[in-house]
């Protein structure tokens, strides 16, 4: 006996309402068809995200006209159906996105009731926008008595409303202005308007460089995050879903593209991931077993914009091990006493600052701190750099990338300093470089000791 049409359909409804993909496919079936497998998988890790996972952040990386953002917006609008009283907040990078993205949700959940056209009340009945409280960026669902959601962007406003879940659409600038605007609202404003002990962050958005939104969460918050990837040219070269983009459209439109775009856009490789100076460094659980000076090599800040570097290291004629460092853009008066007492903590034997720019003199104050803390153990020197920065940069890498270990958790205790040295890129683009500056130091007075140069102050 044949099982009538419209049981079928209940029963579809049913799915719809316990299931995310299950939604999708019923309300819109012309975009998640079957053979676009990713976007099954893609609701299924983003449901278990919502409902089993308790990390706070997840990142979905899709390439660009996969359904990246409708998908985020059906997202927003299931989480009403499961639960008409949850708090959502949406984000765009500009208003134009923002306002799309919200009455795009909104009217969807407004839908009304045509005949022989499934809307979204057939499948969840009890949630609907309440009248009055339904402008285009915030709105509310009936029998709530907060406002329910809010889309915003970096020049909107996020005051006087909290949220339960944070759904972050983002189209990425790669420079590095944009990048550091885009955290910042990310991280003061969206953030700070979470509630309670169960908020998460969703982050759907294609790849663009390593300090991108996507890279900033995973180095700030390692151990809170979720990835999930999708590359549109797959490893054994097939296409991910070839009804959106076969290999013939994606060839003819990437033909002239710059191929940093290419990888970044469609494979989800970082911009300055694959053009950066250094790849991965070792790190170390425990020091080398034996009798080793400790030495220290500090590059001030020669600009404004600068920051003093000062690392504490040791070698044991094969290695360099470092052991702590200053990495900051406040003034010298601040870095002085920083610095001196790194040095007496850590029982420096010898210290060599870059002369350069007031270096020499910086020398001479933090010798006078160390006298004032009673410590004559380190052994002060100092000189000037009159190398091509950039070259010696370029010469030391491949050592300096080989044979420098960081502590375990270096990223973590010196987030500023290893965001700007994993930055660094071999060919322009590069608004800092004193910390490749101050390993490549390193790497001439360890690997090239006799042609150092420095000389030992006199009082």
């Amino acid at each position: 006996m044949e099982v009538p049409e419209y049981i079928r359909l209940e029963a579809r409804k049913e799915l719809a309402r316990r299931y995310f993909y299950d939604y999708c496919k019923l309300k819109y079936p012309r975009h998640y068809t079957s053979d676009r497998v990713y976007l099954r998988d893609m609701c299924r890790r983003v449901q278990a995200f919502a409902e089993q996972n308790t990390k706070r952040f997840l990142i979905v990386n899709v390439p660009p006209r996969h359904y990246k953002s409708f998908s985020a917006g059906n997202f927003v609008e299931w989480r009403f159906g499961q639960d008409p009283l949850r708090k959502v907040m949406t984000g765009s990078c500009n208003e134009t996105l923002s306002t799309t993205f919200a009455r795009k949700v909104r009217d969807t959940i407004d839908e009304q009731p045509s005949d022989g056209v499934l809307v979204y009340r057939d499948i969840f009945p009890g949630t609907r926008v309440k009248y009055g409280q339904a402008s285009m960026n915030k709105w509310a669902l009936e029998g709530s008595t907060q406002d329910n959601y809010l889309a915003t962007s970096p020049t909107g406003t996020a005051t006087g409303f909290g949220a339960d879940d944070i759904i972050k659409n983002a189209e990425e600038a790669y420079t590095e202005l944009v990048l550091e605007k885009h955290w910042s609202w990310l991280v003061n404003t969206m953030l700070s308007r979470t509630e309670g002990d169960a908020w998460k962050v969703y982050l759907f958005m294609t790849r663009w460089a390593q300090g991108d939104l996507a890279g900033r969460i995973i180095d700030a918050y390692p151990d809170e995050v979720e990835v999930i990837t999708y590359k549109a040219v797959q490893d054994d070269g097939s296409m991910l879903a070839p009804s959106i983009l076969n290999r013939r459209d994606f060839d003819l439109k990437t033909k002239e593209m710059n191929p940093d775009i290419v990888a970044a856009n469609y494979n989800q490789q970082p911009i300055d991931v694959k053009g950066r100076l250094y790849g991965e460094f070792g790190t170390w659980e425990s020091l080398p077993e034996g009798t080793f000076k400790k030495r220290n090599y500090t590059d001030t800040a020669d600009k404004g914009t600068d920051y003093l570097c000062s690392i504490d290291y040791i070698d044991d004629g094969t290695d360099v091990y470092v052991t702590d460092l200053v990495f900051s853009d406040e003034p010298m008066e601040k870095t002085e006493p920083t610095v001196a007492e790194m040095l007496d903590v850590d029982e420096v034997d010898e210290a060599e600052f870059e002369s350069n720019n007031g270096g020499r003199g910086y020398a001479r104050n933090v010798e006078g701190l160390l006298k004032e803390r009673s410590s004559r153990r380190c052994v002060i020197k100092d000189t000037p750099q009159t190398a091509n920065k950039e070259a010696r940069i370029l010469a030391s890498s491949s050592w300096v990338n080989k044979r420098v270990y960081f502590p375990r958790n270096w990223k973590q205790r010196w987030p500023e300093f290893y965001r700007q040295l994993m930055a660094y890129q071999k060919k322009g683009r590069n608004k800092h470089d004193d910390d490749p500056d101050v390993l490549a130091g390193i790497y001439e007075r360890v690997a090239n000791p006799k042609k150092s140069g420095f000389r030992v102050r006199r009082a």
